[in-house]
């Protein structure tokens, strides 16, 4: 099977998403921001299911510290076969309340670490000729969401970057897609107020939050050769939210 990297693996989605592939028989790199500890204990998860995992700490939004992690990445294990881009932050305010350094932020590493992952490991699956890449977006991405102009605005790039470069990777091989998870249960949406979780789940067309794992499925689908044929898109995985 393959090597994939999970960038933001050290909980909820990403941590699924590493135990996910890993169950399909994939070597998987988890990344963190610094909770190497934590991100131990999934790869420990992942070793258990009997593939090669280890856990590693760079900064996504650092384009030397993503280019020193890859390569030390492709020396240990290979090029990667898989990526998936799933670091990401909140820093929720009002438009006109919001601070220059909330917005700068929050696109810093939910937009520029994806662009950084992207076009470095990118760079390495062109020469091998293969490989998929898989970025997190999100529900709000597409519809927006009052108090989250940053986040909107960062998932909305990513989305506008995946589909570029699908169009620019695809002649090598290389697949690109985005999944734009909606409310999902998560460390990000239990800090929420009760009365907010309450509207969004009101919102939602079966009537429940999303767990990691529905997310981590979709991802193991697009990593897969049942998916051989699907790039440049956004698949939108709300329960209906955004119906």
């Amino acid at each position: 099977m393959g090597i994939a990297v999970i960038t933001g693996a050290s909980r909820g989605i990403g941590a699924a998403i590493a135990r996910k592939l890993a169950h399909e028989g994939h070597d998987v790199v988890i990344n963190c921001a610094s909770n190497v500890d934590k991100a131990e204990v999934v790869a420990q998860e992942c070793r258990a299911l009997g593939v090669r995992a280890v856990a590693k700490a760079w900064d996504v939004a650092d384009h030397a510290a993503c280019d020193a992690a890859l390569k030390e990445i492709k020396a240990e294990f290979g090029v990667p076969t898989i990526l998936v881009n799933n670091a990401g932050i909140t820093k929720d305010g009002l438009l006109v309340r919001m601070s220059e350094a909330q917005f700068d932020d929050v696109i810093r590493i939910n937009l520029k670490g994806t662009f950084n992952m992207t076009a470095l490991c990118g760079a390495m699956m062109m020469r091998a000729k293969t490989g998929t890449i898989i970025n997190l977006s999100s529900i709000v991405g597409v519809t927006g969401n009052a108090g989250q102009v940053n986040y909107a605005a960062s998932k909305a790039g990513v989305i506008g970057l995946t589909k570029s470069a699908a169009k620019e990777l695809g002649a090598r091989g290389i697949r690109v897609n985005a999944i734009a998870p909606g409310y999902i249960e998560s460390d990000m949406t239990d800090v929420l107020p009760d009365e907010v979780k309450a509207a969004m789940l009101n919102q939602i067309t079966l009537k429940r939050a999303g767990k990691p794992e529905d997310i981590a499925n979709v991802a193991a689908f697009l990593a897969s050769d049942a998916a051989a044929y699907i790039t440049g898109q956004v698949l939108v995985v709300d329960g209906g939210m955004g119906a």
